[in-house]
């Protein structure tokens, strides 16, 4: 019996610590790396495969995706983890909730999560995780049993949700959220969400740091009349229309709610989603400043970082929070370089075009809302990092070490080191190509990246290991498992 399953080699590898790759040999036993370092004997291993010289980056920890919002989840949980396999993605955290879309009912998580994890087990080519949204009070107490049997450590809350619905007109709460008569999803249930989190973190204090929740910062009150405005002048259309119907300041207020609550109750392990402006980053900062003792982390997604509203590839870019002008987009840039931003993520929702789109293709307000994304997650990032100087490991923390160690996920992913889950992206950086929406293994047709120019691409991931893509092709092994958090 060999030492090692599996050597890559001629590789340089983007290490720990490190913010340029350095030149091993990725020596893999059992699914995990076993042994990195360069001149490893090709008689260890049963199986070599060479490199050819591309940069080994960890694979990616996509903390934000949404499998099974638009499409059934078993056909999300195939087609979409395949493509964020083709951007270097070997675990994706997606977010699920009771209520419309997903699995389009409401009750209790008992019940429902089993038949989440029956839906996706044996489906994905990439391992995988979930957070979840305690919608009603019942879900409060659920919340325990979640931590304790099913592994669940990171929940959600949808601050706008209450009263203005996902896509901008729909105001209907009960049959939206399919809450319980009676109840409310307003910021007094946002308040005993926090509570109950907390309770959690001191029921587990062993595992109380990777126990956090997420929030969706918008107002909805502040939507609700800024729409009315836009659409009452008609000026605006399209994805402008729709970032000054949904203002920066309205992700500001509503950060500023959330961080308040969480001083509140005294929940400390806070997640501030994809944050898309200044504005919002300047009050996600400014409260980091007036609660130090509230451990924030700040997230923004590659489409904010890729597109604007100005330039996206037509309506086919709504989403939520919007896309927003370059001004915001060089932003986060700013923030991203000097350590602000925390993690990146695709938020990826694929929402085919008989869905997307209305009777009116151009009218952004009844569009639905989200987009795919994960498989130019690692090759947007090393594509415009590298033009503004981000290091190859400050991405690799960006994408993969900061996120699996927030959720849960650092004992097993995050990084290329010994005893870790040998997940690897191999990216070509110097391939030149133009995303189009016709090469993406994801369901969805079309993408607001459509003619973007990136310098880099993913060409092979490995899962544990496995080969799920050579050569840029995408083969037919569905290895993703289901990661109990925390990993073990």
């Amino acid at each position: 019996m060999s030492e090692l399953d599996l050597i890559i080699t001629n590789v340089s590898a983007v290490l720990p610590g490190c913010d340029d790759p350095q030149v091993v040999d990725l020596g893999i036993k059992d699914g995990r790396f076993a042994r990195i370092e360069a001149g490893l004997s090709h008689d260890l291993a049963d199986r070599i495969v060479d490199g050819r010289g591309r940069t080994a980056f960890p694979g990616v920890v996509d903390a934000h995706q949404h499998w099974g919002i638009y499409n059934p989840l078993p056909e999300d949980a195939l087609s979409e983890s395949r493509a964020a396999a083709q951007g270097g993605v070997t675990t994706a955290l997606s977010y699920m909730r009771t209520g419309q879309y997903y699995l389009n009912r409401g009750g209790d998580y008992a019940s429902f999560f089993p038949e989440v994890l029956d839906l996706t087990e044996g489906r994905a080519v990439i391992d995988y995780a979930y957070h979840l949204a305690p919608m009603s009070r019942g879900h409060i107490e659920e919340i325990p049993a979640l931590v304790a049997e099913h592994g669940v450590t990171s929940f959600k809350v949808f601050m706008f949700y209450g009263s203005h619905g996902l896509h901008g007109r729909s105001a209907d709460q009960s049959s939206f959220l399919m809450t319980p008569e009676g109840e409310r999803y307003d910021y007094a249930h946002f308040e005993f969400v926090m509570r109950g989190i907390q309770a959690a973190r001191e029921k587990f204090p062993d595992i109380a740091d990777q126990i956090s929740l997420s929030l969706h910062c918008e107002t909805a009150e502040i939507m609700t009349a800024y729409t009315q405005l836009v659409e009452e002048d008609g000026t605006l259309t399209g994805l402008p229309a729709y970032h000054a119907s949904r203002p920066p300041h309205s992700e500001g207020l509503a950060v500023t709610i959330a961080s308040y609550l969480a001083h509140e109750t005294e929940l400390p392990t806070i997640n501030l989603l994809h944050l898309t402006s200044r504005k919002a980053v300047d009050a996600a900062l400014r409260m980091a400043d007036a609660f130090p003792h509230i451990d924030f982390r700040r997230e923004v997604t590659v489409g904010h970082l890729l597109a604007d509203c100005d330039t996206a590839h037509g309506v086919g870019g709504k989403v939520n929070p919007p896309l927003r002008p370059r001004e915001d987009v060089e932003a986060l840039w700013a923030y991203l370089i000097d350590g602000t931003i925390d993690w990146v993520v695709s938020d990826h929702a694929c929402c085919k075009e008989e869905m997307k789109f209305g009777a009116d293709r151009d009218d952004v307000f009844v569009a639905k809302s989200g987009f795919g994304g994960a498989e130019y997650l690692l090759a947007g990032m090393v594509t415009e990092g590298s033009r503004r100087g981000l290091s190859f490991g400050r991405i690799a923390e960006l994408t993969a070490t900061n996120p699996a160690a927030r959720y849960g996920l650092g004992n097993t992913k995050g990084a290329i080191a010994v005893g870790l889950d040998a997940d690897v992206a191999l990216v070509d950086t110097s391939h030149t190509w133009t995303v189009r929406a016709a090469e993406s293994e994801s369901a969805q047709e079309y993408t607001p990246f459509e003619g973007t120019e990136l310098t880099a691409k993913v060409t092979d991931t490995f899962v544990r290991g496995h080969q799920v893509m050579t050569d840029g092709v995408v083969g037919g092994q569905r290895v993703g498992r289901y990661l109990r958090r925390p990993t073990a």
